[in-house]
């Protein structure tokens, strides 16, 4: 991996895993409702999110999710990756203070359409908060 090019497909096999933690903070939640339009009160309403199933604020799904995009696009298979599509399963909520490690493993890799399919999961301690699989397209050392 360099500094422009993240991995090959050829350099990768199937088992290899990345991971990215990120402790969700308030900037975060606030920033995110922002720039997404997505200000459903159960994110930015503390009297409001009380009343919930949640009994109090979380954070946006899609925050996590985006935790996934780190891993693919600077750790593995890295700079140059191309998302193709993403799966979702949102399993428990992640509140304000919660750190979520997302970890993308490698399931399968067809070289020669330089596709590889990877498991991507969200976790908090040991509490799997998001499941899903990503397919991705990654750069070839054969420049086809």
């Amino acid at each position: 991996m360099s500094d422009v090019q993240g991995y090959y497909v050829e350099d990768l096999s199937v088992g290899m895993s990345a991971s990215y933690a990120k402790t969700v903070t308030e900037t975060d939640v606030v920033l995110f409702a922002g720039i997404s339009g997505d200000n459903n009160p159960v994110h930015i309403n503390q009297e409001f999110a009380e009343t919930s199933m949640f009994k109090g604020r979380i954070a946006h799904g899609m925050l996590s999710a985006g935790f996934i995009s780190t891993v693919l696009g600077t750790r593995m298979p890295g700079y140059g990756t191309i998302y193709l599509s993403q799966t979702l399963k949102f399993k428990a909520p992640v509140r304000i203070g919660d750190t979520v490690t997302a970890v993308a493993t490698i399931k399968e890799i067809v070289a020669e359409k330089r596709k590889v399919t990877l498991e991507t999961i969200c976790r908090v301690g040991d509490v799997v908060v998001l499941e899903g699989e990503a397919v991705v397209m990654v750069a070839s050392k054969n420049k086809k």
